[in-house]
């Protein structure tokens, strides 16, 4: 009978890591969404949704590419671009080319509302996440992420447009 391998278990070091990043993984979503309901009337999905279409050509894309974006699935966004619908911020139509595709756009009144939300945003996420940190360690944030995010999909929107020069933050301004 063979023998089961012992796991690698975490050292005492990674422990404390992985806890860390965990608390940071579980409180910066609520805290980022409490702002973003504060100020503005939005959660974080929606502002995410918004700044995903503030940064596609013609402020238009495939619903398909928006739930890649933001880390969804069709039918969640389809319910949240519903609402933002209702509030004129966002226009569904067919894809022109194929019918069967369903393109989400921006609208003029969208736009007012993501560049009249991205400063508070902004600041909300300057004082969470960089202002603690020094240069050289927002520059590690940056750095650990990517490499993170290259093991869990190597083809993460995130990666793609930082590795095309054109990366945007979530928080609509160029970086």
């Amino acid at each position: 009978m063979e023998q089961a391998e012992e796991p690698r278990w975490l050292n005492s070091d990674e422990r404390e890591a992985w806890l860390t990043l965990v608390g940071v993984m579980m409180k910066l979503p609520s805290a980022l969404d409490a702002q973003l309901q504060r100020d503005a009337g939005l959660s974080h999905f929606e502002y995410m949704v918004l700044a995903g279409l503030s940064e596609a050509p013609d402020r238009t894309r495939r619903m398909s590419d928006l739930a890649g974006f933001t880390e969804s699935g069709l039918p969640r966004l389809s319910q949240v671009v519903s609402r933002l619908e209702k509030r004129g911020w966002v226009r569904r139509s067919p894809d022109p080319g194929d019918g069967r595709i369903t393109l989400a756009t921006l609208t003029d009144d969208g736009l007012a509302k993501i560049v009249g939300t991205a400063p508070g945003h902004v600041e909300a996420v300057r004082a969470l996440v960089f202002d603690p940190l020094t240069k050289a360690q927002s520059r590690q944030l940056g750095s650990i992420g990517k490499r993170i995010l290259g093991v869990l999909d190597p083809d993460d929107y995130c990666l793609r447009s930082a590795d095309a020069g054109e990366r945007r933050s979530a928080s609509g301004g160029k970086e």
